[in-house]
């Protein structure tokens, strides 16, 4: 018998072990058995072909349609072309001198089918995939065992969905009963099905409600693991102090408010007013504000910067690149006027002054701009990862903006929450123009206070946005760029965004999959295709976060002034820029962004009076997944249905944010778009338990599954995102 904690070795042998931990990081008996099924197949239903991704190993069931075999023209050898079918839609598979399979694959048979999803002459194809027949005379028991549906697993090259089942059943016959982490007390008031059955009947589950039972048990617990981490993070978290910055009625603020030109819309003064109240507490203020590109969050930030440089305390903003961080001082200096030129002749007698401090500033404004900072002459200081330097000294620092949280490391975060004092925490607000649905909040951002700001200010213009299918149709990239052409005679400017710099970058950054796809479009090619090209004469110029800041500055400046009439750039124009006179943005390799990405990138355009357009360039098929999410953000302008969206396309495992800590995640089956009520409760048990037992010793059993579904680092990041 074996146990969860015990090596794979002892169940399953040495080589199926091995292959197991290489490919899929897969150690320990509890391990394989919390490696999930992604879905399972059953018995005469063929599994769909739209949606596969290129680049994906993916497991198909499907029936043979047809099977020919012709020579190699070039060299000696045999190519053998199977078409399978799902019943409405046909996938190509391609074997190279394996003319054993003929005897197989005969037209009108079933079988799983396994490889890596690549493209060739425009069409979706399996390269050498391995199969398993879904016959009555297979030798092989490895399918046929599952009487009723067939578990389909993730997988990879080196070892398929069915050998990962056949692992599986053997692990389950040995496995010793496992015991239930949950507190009897939970289990009976949620109604809970039993832990050691849910394990085995996840794999092995014959009808629908014996493995969605299995499902809901598992998902429980899950939630639970990331709860309690976030609840035992929040307990040790809430002594911690923070300054207290009340309001003033004769203050910078006050004077600020009494010039704007404008009024406020109700959204920004009902959460300028939230913002304001949890200032003047003595507990930190974690909160999140959301809103679409121009919905004016800029503008709430500074009203409450205003009201911690009252209460003598210091604010800083800190922006994802250098970029951003320029443009953000010169348009708080702008809507300031003379209120932030302390010191200065004219100055306003509230006046405050504000701080500019990047990596690249010279070493006499550098010096300068650590001492304002210091001195405390420097109410507002602006910065990007620099000002989290140790170098830097802030006199009294009170208050934190984040500006679009996505961009910043977990531990740069953190470190700045430690700048208000040794035993203080500042207050922060994080912005995003990326819409966050309830449970991401619930879940991802711990507990942040959401704070939504949905109507745009008056004055935006439409944006129409469409695909381009460069592939299929090359002819509609040449009208993308005569469209350009068209934008820049009436007057207008325009974007166009590039996946990579180009040049200098390593080899990593440029090569190409094995699955047919070519390195992504790189900015100074494409430049330089475009000036001898479709867009000669106009006047094009280059921004990339490898210029020099002066370089970068001064691009920005002539674009701004309207000297320059196409700027092919990278992700650096992704947030924050502002030139209302740019009309058009043509994103190249459109499917190397996220729905999040391509939605900010398209906020830049339609900031003035003319409308936008916004060209989606890709070269991926119809009918796949890639092109289905370039469809729905070329639907919508909706940030908040981009969002949602966004989350039904995501693979699982996500939740945790795998790719942002580099580790795999250990949630599986938990969607933070259908479970929302799971998650709530689970919420609401986790907050009693560490409220009863804060490092749950009381609870043996959830501090093990915490333990080992949500590691120390994944907790840490949700803690602090």
């Amino acid at each position: 018998m074996v146990s969860m904690d015990s090596k794979l070795e002892a169940a399953v042998g040495a080589k199926s072990a091995k292959a197991l931990a290489g490919a899929l990081d897969l150690h320990t008996v509890g391990d394989l058995v919390r490696y999930v099924p992604r879905r399972y197949a059953e018995r005469g239903e063929l599994t769909d072909i739209a949606g596969l991704e290129i680049g994906e190993h993916v497991t198909v069931m499907a029936r043979v349609l047809t099977f020919n075999e012709r020579r190699m023209r070039t060299k000696q050898g045999w190519i053998s072309e199977v078409v399978i079918t799902d019943g409405s839609r046909t996938l190509d598979c391609t074997f190279f001198n394996q003319r054993h399979h003929k005897r197989a694959l005969t037209p009108g048979i079933s079988a799983l089918f396994a490889g890596k999803v690549s493209r060739f002459r425009n069409k979706l194809q399996l390269t050498n995939p391995d199969y398993q027949l879904l016959n009555e005379e297979s030798d092989d028991d490895t399918v046929e065992q599952f009487t009723g549906l067939i578990p389909v697993y993730p997988a990879a090259a080196s070892i398929q969905s069915w050998q990962i089942a056949k692992c599986v059943k053997q692990v389950l016959s040995m496995l010793d009963v496992i015991e239930d982490p949950m507190p009897q007390e939970v289990r009976e008031r949620r109604g809970l099905a039993n832990y050691d059955d849910a394990v085995r009947k996840i794999h092995t589950g014959i009808d629908w409600p014996t493995v969605q039972a299995a499902r809901a048990r598992l998902k429980w617990d899950e939630a639970m693991a990331v709860q309690l981490a976030l609840a035992q993070r929040r307990h040790r978290a809430i002594d911690r102090p923070a300054p207290e910055c009340k309001r003033r009625d004769d203050g910078l603020r006050a004077a600020f408010d009494s010039r704007l030109p404008f009024t406020l819309t109700a959204g920004q003064q009902e959460v300028g007013e939230k913002i304001a109240a949890d200032l003047e507490h003595a507990h930190p203020m974690n909160r999140l504000l959301q809103g679409e590109v121009g919905s004016g969050k800029t503008i709430v930030a500074l009203r409450a910067m205003l009201q911690v440089v009252d209460a003598g305390r210091q604010a800083a903003i800190l922006a994802p690149t250098e970029v951003l961080a320029a443009q953000h001082a010169r348009s708080l200096a702008a809507m300031l006027g003379d209120l932030a030129q302390a010191g200065e002749l004219g100055a306003a007698e509230e006046a405050t002054r504000i701080a500019l401090l990047t990596g690249s500033l010279p070493a006499a404004l550098r010096k300068q701009a650590l001492l304002d900072v210091a001195s405390g002459a420097a109410g507002i200081v602006v910065g990007t990862h620099a000002l989290i330097q140790d170098t830097v000294q802030f006199a009294d620092l009170g208050f934190v903006v984040v500006d679009e949280q996505h961009r910043f490391g977990v531990e740069q975060r953190d470190v700045l929450r430690t700048r208000a004092g040794e035993n203080v925490s500042p207050h922060v607000l994080v912005m995003t123009a990326t819409p966050i649905p309830r449970t991401v909040a619930m879940t991802v951002y711990g507990d942040l206070e959401t704070s939504s700001l949905r109507e745009l200010p008056a004055g935006r213009s439409p944006i129409n946005t469409a695909v381009v299918p460069a592939a299929e149709k090359p002819a509609w990239l040449d009208r993308a760029w005569q469209r350009i052409r068209e934008e820049v005679k009436e007057g207008h400017q325009a974007y166009v965004v590039c996946p990579r710099i180009g040049d200098q970058e390593s080899s990593d950054d440029v090569a190409g999959g094995d699955d047919g796809r070519r390195p992504p479009l790189a900015v100074l090619e494409v430049a330089e295709g475009l000036v001898a090209g479709p867009l000669r004469g106009l006047r094009v110029e280059v921004l990339h976060g490898r210029l020099p800041a002066d370089e970068k500055d001064a691009v920005m400046r002539a674009f701004a002034a309207g000297e320059v009439n196409v700027l092919v750039a990278t992700t650096v124009v992704e947030v924050g820029v502002d030139v209302p006179n740019a009309t058009a943005m043509v994103i190249m390799d459109a499917d190397r962004f996220g729905v999040s990405q391509l939605h900010q990138l398209r906020g830049r355009v339609g900031r003035g009076k003319a409308a936008g357009v916004c060209l989606l360039v890709t070269e991926a098929l119809a009918g796949t997944a890639t092109r289905e999410r370039l469809d729905a953000v070329a639907a919508t302008l909706d940030g908040f249905e981009l969002a949602r969206v966004d989350l039904e396309m995501r693979r699982e495992g996500d939740i945790l944010g795998a790719t942002q800590s580099g580790k795999r995640s250990g949630l599986r089956l938990l969607s933070l778009l259908r479970d929302e009520d799971v998650i709530a409760e689970a919420r609401d048990e986790a907050q009693e338990l560490v409220s009863r037992s804060p490092d749950l010793a009381e609870f043996p059993g959830l501090a093990s599954m915490v333990a080992s579904l949500v590691t120390d680092t994944k907790a840490e990041y949700l803690e602090k995102a």
